[in-house]
């Protein structure tokens, strides 16, 4: 389920926090959706339920780009920079309409955000299919992008990526070049125009050490990593974080 509240003035934030779980596995054992719900929780604690957004992209998935997509889009891109009010009026047939009816609400929630948090676990090497789909489909040409300076909307946007990983991928280690994850978290958000110093990534790993016998010996490892992704979640819940004026061109 969605949960949306009304925007507030919150002291310490701009635009509130909009929160995405992609996980299939809903459950309280799941990482992402354990370390998300810690740095949600904290959030709300410290500057209330004002602007909180949550979308579960694995129980209400995303639908699938569709040809009018992709008309509606490379129509729009052929403009230039197109501000959202007016690509409704470049829609040619129901299918493109119907596709940029799926497409607005999600922009404008990316938009509107002060903070996008993504819980994001590991599938195959890469991202879920869920948060692929939800990707896809707010990554419409020119959606971020001042019509009038060239500049990102995005610019003072902060991007918290809560990720986890069964075994283990960092520096080093012999499966680091399978990293599909993270490096094409931070490709994305980084296109999209989103400052480096905004773009925070926290991942637990060596998650499966538990119940996998090869990864067994690494419990020691898991146990620390994930300690120290809980500690990272919790100071950035808090940390202070005011959008760039200059960034909302709404």
């Amino acid at each position: 389920m969605s949960e949306v509240s009304d925007m507030g003035d919150a002291e310490g934030f701009r635009g509130g926090l909009l929160h995405l779980d992609s996980g299939a596995d809903r459950r309280a054992q799941s990482v992402t959706r354990a370390l998300g719900g810690l740095f949600a929780r904290s959030w709300r604690e410290r500057y209330g339920d004002a602007g909180y957004r949550h979308r579960d992209l694995a129980a209400e998935p995303v639908p699938p780009l569709g040809s009018g997509y992709v008309a509606l889009g490379t129509r729009a891109e052929r403009q230039g920079v197109v501000p959202l009010a007016k690509v409704a009026a470049l829609a040619e047939g129901a299918d493109e309409e119907r596709e940029w009816a799926l497409t607005l609400p999600l922009v404008e929630e990316v938009r509107a955000a002060g903070t996008l948090l993504l819980g994001v676990p590991m599938y195959n090497f890469g991202v879920p299919a869920a948060l692929k789909a939800w990707i896809d489909r707010v990554s419409f040409p020119g959606a971020y992008t001042d019509p009038d300076s060239g500049r990102s909307l995005l610019g003072g946007t902060r991007v918290v990526v809560v990720a986890a990983c069964g075994g283990g991928y960092g520096p080093g280690t012999p499966r680091e070049s399978c990293d599909f994850q993270v490096p094409y978290l931070r490709a994305f958000f980084g296109q999209l125009g989103v400052a480096e110093e905004e773009l925070h990534v926290v991942r637990a790993e060596l998650t499966r050490a538990g119940d996998i016998a090869a990864l067994a010996p690494f419990k020691d490892l898991a146990a620390d990593s994930l300690a120290a992704a809980r500690a990272a979640v919790a100071e950035l819940a808090v940390r202070p974080h005011d959008r760039r004026p200059d960034a909302l061109h709404m």
